[in-house]
């Protein structure tokens, strides 16, 4: 059975400036182009049986980029909804909840198309999309390429290894980014993280 790879989308304006970017469909930076076109010899190095991608424009035009043009949308992908902290930084939310950490205390609540979620729901759709992803490993033989987001990425990694959703908050994850997910003697490890070509 093959591995599982992860890339993080391109830098956006948004990454860029810290701002929590969920469900806006922001593009990509000419920077955040850049950045996946890096990516796409490390693809190739690779047999990719099957491709999924988050349905946000950042991480479709990532897919096209670094060479899975291909790639299924599943909107189990889709970046941590932050609720009422969509487009708010870090600090920003600092100034009224001192000591904030997404991972550990959770977004407040959105309007009601983009109410928020807390780490176990996100984790919930993590445990389904490796689901999905174990089931291709198995039918091509070769490897899987997730396209998604920073956060997400990070609580699904968390998960691949058994631990808590909240532990994604271990994983350092930047923008252009791929992380390879393997196994050993038949356990889940991190056999590369963070990749970034050149850098």
């Amino acid at each position: 059975m093959g591995d599982l790879f992860l890339v993080r989308h391109g830098e956006t304006e948004w990454s860029r400036s810290g701002r929590h970017t969920g469900s806006t469909d922001v593009p990509l930076t000419e920077h955040g182009r850049a950045e996946a076109r890096r990516l796409a010899p490390l693809i190739r190095e690779h047999r990719i049986g099957a491709a999924f991608v988050s349905p946000l424009q950042r991480a479709r035009e990532t897919a096209r980029l670094v060479g899975v043009p291909d790639a299924r949308i599943d909107a189990d992908l889709r970046e941590w909804d932050y609720g009422g902290y969509e487009g708010v930084t870090t600090p920003e939310i600092q100034r009224d909840r001192p000591g904030w950490f997404l991972f550990t205390d959770g977004v407040v609540p959105g309007p009601p198309d983009h109410p928020g979620e807390t780490a176990e729901q996100v984790g919930q759709r993590a445990d389904r999309m490796l689901a999905k992803a174990d089931a291709a490993l198995a039918d091509t033989g070769g490897d899987v390429v997730l396209v998604a987001h920073g956060h997400f990425l990070r609580v699904l990694t968390a998960r691949r290894l058994g631990l808590a959703p909240r532990d994604g908050a271990l994983f350092q994850l930047a923008t252009g980014t791929l992380c390879h997910l393997g196994t050993e003697h038949g356990r889940p490890v991190i056999a590369g993280w963070n990749i970034r070509p050149g850098a």
